[in-house]
């Protein structure tokens, strides 16, 4: 099992095919239709996220909120959302998919509305952290079950559309929010977000079913999960491959939380657009951001098809991209003119956010197929890190700046050294079939 697997990921044919990686192909249209279900899924997930960006200063007017307040609220998000990855593995073991995703989806609508109904800064910050504890195993097993539909050498695309689907909510659902807070107030946009995910429950548990690849869960069979032994979890999360791309991941993931936090902020005060054109203009990155996370993953697919390293095209292409936006952030303080700002950071934030994926299967390429959750999960919580640092730290610069513009540009400058150095780092240290094979021989 241990050769055959690793044929899968790095070679473009293999030359046997075991139980848990059928010869036939599964059924497209049904691996396609159900990752299309979690991309949506992913999408109101992105939202709930966003809305809070997007809700920012009427909650601040409403509350009497200052900066520092909300990006320490949304760091708390961050922090639970972080804790809470780490149940993905957990609760993929004692729960089907099939419900643990369901509960999860309604557990969020049921978190945001208390906010509605008592506007306080004690009831924001409880809200939000406990959407982001129950958020937080979300990535992980959505990940799983398009996994089991999916074959290793084949994940990052479906891997893309799933965080695309963070871009789409930006471009599509936001601005429809933006419109629903202009005319209704910031309450109704929390209402319709609650409602949705409802919703979505009711053709998931219709349709979904386990596909044809391993990936270890509750309804597993036996003879799969010990095809091929479990490695220890501290030889799994310690290996050169998964500390550095995590740290690249840790580093990507405080840039997209800022954005989330703060960017319709800094168009605002910093950039001065207006409130119904800076909820418009927040859309701006998502595009730049789904061309580079669905091509850019798409491409990688094909490279391993046609007998690329994993290392050359899920590791170092993306590292590249974040020394690229790395450079992008630092040159802010040039640019002479609020547009090209938002050009920028939007370039910037399209070639960071391209790395999720292609990190993501490179680090699964190291494990067993039956740790692929806690993996994945674990993966996920450690990179929220970033969330949790991003947002707070970007609202006490921006309170202790001279002007506001000030404080969002030192933000982002600060993230981009820190993005370009871990790049760095992981440009050296990472290599996927090496680290495979090693945890392999030294269990």
């Amino acid at each position: 099992m241990n050769n055959t697997e690793e044929h899968l990921i790095t070679d473009p044919v293999p030359t046997k095919v075991p139980r848990s990686e059928p010869e036939t192909e599964p059924r497209k249209l049904t691996a396609w239709g159900i990752t299309g279900m979690l991309v949506v899924l992913y999408l109101m997930n992105a939202s709930d996220k966003a809305v809070f960006g997007l809700i920012a200063q009427p909650l601040s007017e409403d509350l009497g909120l200052s900066a520092s307040q909300i990006g320490f609220t949304g760091s708390m998000f961050f922090l639970a959302f972080s804790f809470g990855g780490f149940f993905a593995g957990p609760i993929n073991k004692v729960l089907a998919l099939r419900w643990s995703i369901a509960i999860i989806a309604v557990l969020w609508g049921v978190v945001m509305l208390p906010l509605v109904v008592w506007s306080t800064f004690a009831v924001l910050l409880a809200s939000r952290m406990l959407l982001g504890l129950t958020e937080g195993p979300t990535s992980g097993l959505l990940h799983t079950a398009a996994y089991s539909w999916h074959a290793p050498a084949k994940r990052g695309l479906p891997s893309a559309l799933i965080i695309s689907g963070s871009m789409l909510a930006k471009m599509a659902v936001v601005p429809i929010l933006a419109l629903v807070v202009a005319e209704y107030g910031w309450r109704a946009a929390i209402i319709v977000l609650s409602c949705a995910t409802a919703f979505w429950c009711v053709p998931w548990l219709l349709t979904w079913r386990p596909g044809p690849y391993v990936v270890g869960g509750k309804h597993t069979s036996t003879e799969d999960t010990d095809s091929e032994p479990a490695v220890a979890w501290r030889r799994l999360l310690t290996s050169r491959t998964f500390v550095s791309a995590v740290l690249v991941a840790m580093s990507a993931y405080a840039l997209m939380t800022v954005v989330l936090t703060w960017l319709p902020s800094y168009f605002e005060q910093g950039l001065g657009y207006s409130r119904l054109e800076s909820g418009t203009l927040f859309a701006a990155p998502s595009f730049v951001g789904l061309a580079t996370l669905v091509g850019g993953s798409w491409l990688s697919d094909r490279g391993i098809s046609r007998g690329l390293s994993i290392r050359l095209v899920r590791v170092v292409v993306p590292c590249v991209g974040v020394i690229v936006a790395g450079v992008l952030l630092l040159s802010l303080p040039a640019l002479g003119s609020p547009l090209l700002a938002v050009c920028a950071v939007s370039v910037a934030y399209g070639l960071v956010v391209a790395v999720f994926p292609l990190l993501n299967a490179a680090v699964i390429a190291t494990c067993p197929p039956r740790q692929t959750a806690g993996v994945i999960g674990a993966f996920f919580a450690i990179q929220a890190i970033g969330g949790i640092i991003g947002p707070w730290a970007m609202g006490i610069v921006v309170d202790a700046s001279a002007t506001k513009i000030d404080g969002y540009q030192a933000s982002f400058q600060c993230l981009g050294i820190v993005g370009a150095v871990v790049a760095v780092l992981a440009l050296i240290l990472a290599d996927p079939a090496r680290d495979r094979e090693l945890l392999r021989v030294t269990r």
